[in-house]
């Protein structure tokens, strides 16, 4: 399992979570060309925050893609970004700390 760490703002974890958004948006810039592209991924570990006790999930990652996101899911408008499709949900932790 090879793991893309991210860091969110509560609103997009918590939608991300328990809110049916499927897709996270990275822009195309050269570090995410680098970060993204060079590895084979397979899951994501969103966090909310930082430090020990930030709560955490874990969700597979079915495909990395070039295109327009929704503008309601946080991508910004008349512009590409990287599209990570998300799967299932596993390793939930601390969300009592959220």
């Amino acid at each position: 399992m090879k793991i893309l760490h991210l860091t969110l703002k509560k609103k997009w974890f918590d939608d991300i979570l328990y809110g049916g958004k499927d897709e996270e948006y990275r822009e195309i810039k050269e570090y995410w060309i680098k970060r993204l592209i060079a590895h084979n991924y397979t899951h994501v570990k969103f966090t909310n925050g930082y430090g020990d006790c930030r709560p955490s999930f874990v969700r597979e990652l079915n495909s990395i893609n070039r295109g327009p996101g929704l503008v309601k899911w946080g991508a910004p408008e008349s512009k590409a970004v990287f599209i990570l499709k998300l799967g299932r949900i596993s390793d939930i932790r601390n969300l009592e700390a959220a």
